[in-house]
């Protein structure tokens, strides 16, 4: 018998709490990205708004499975993996749904209408690293596929370093070519909540490589 499966038959079945909470948080954050992009592709204002209102609303069910967490944090002794490695996990993952959630309120706020291509493929890559998120943390329950794990960690982390090119190069632009200050900074502020989603993406990443270190 492995480590592993010696590690999970001593993890009392109410302890294991911990992976569905993980599952549904990052499942909702899918569902944010899914919304953002189609909200950054449609060129209907009244659209746009409800759909940056389902964000909203997707945000708050975030909220509400990260209390979860730290409150099962607090009441079982056993846990599946390191403590600090659960609470920086659930932490992540909450940022992500943060920061969509704050580029989304700021597209509405500042009543952007021209979704250029980086917000647009910016969103794009949050998708995609959500998606490989939720892959990794489904698997994060037995950890007899690390491999899987692994990948999915890799691909964030090349998601993240496409969407530091793309916020780069967006910046630039706005520099080059944007006139009015005040747009600059309505866009650039955009840029950042948009690129930061994907830094807490492989934050959550991160803390996923070092649970595989500490069991494997």
């Amino acid at each position: 018998m492995s480590l592993n499966s010696i590690f999970q038959y001593f993890v009392p079945k109410d302890k294991k709490i911990f992976f569905p909470l993980f599952e549904q948080a990052t499942a909702n954050v899918v569902a944010m990205a899914t919304v953002l992009v189609e909200a950054v592709n449609s060129n209907n204002e009244a659209t746009r708004e409800e759909l940056y209102k389902q964000i909203d609303k997707l945000e708050n069910k975030g909220d509400e499975y990260t209390h979860q967490i730290y409150l099962e944090l607090g009441k079982n002794f056993i846990t599946p993996f390191d403590r600090e490695d659960i609470h920086a996990l659930a932490t992540a993952i909450d940022d992500v749904a943060d920061y969509i959630q704050g580029a989304a309120n700021r597209m509405s706020l500042y009543r952007i209408d021209d979704l250029n291509e980086h917000i647009r493929k910016l969103s794009d890559l949050i998708l995609q690293a959500s998606i490989d998120l939720e892959k990794a943390v489904r698997e994060l329950k037995d950890l007899r596929n690390v491999r899987n794990i692994a990948d999915s960690c890799i691909r964030i982390n090349s998601v993240e370093n496409q969407a530091d090119y793309v916020f780069d190069r967006a910046v630039a632009d706005l520099f080059l070519y944007e006139k009015d200050a005040i747009r600059l900074i309505k866009y650039k502020e955009i840029l950042a909540a948009l690129e930061t989603a994907t830094d807490m993406c492989e934050d959550a990443a991160n803390v996923m490589e070092s649970i595989l270190v500490k069991n494997a």
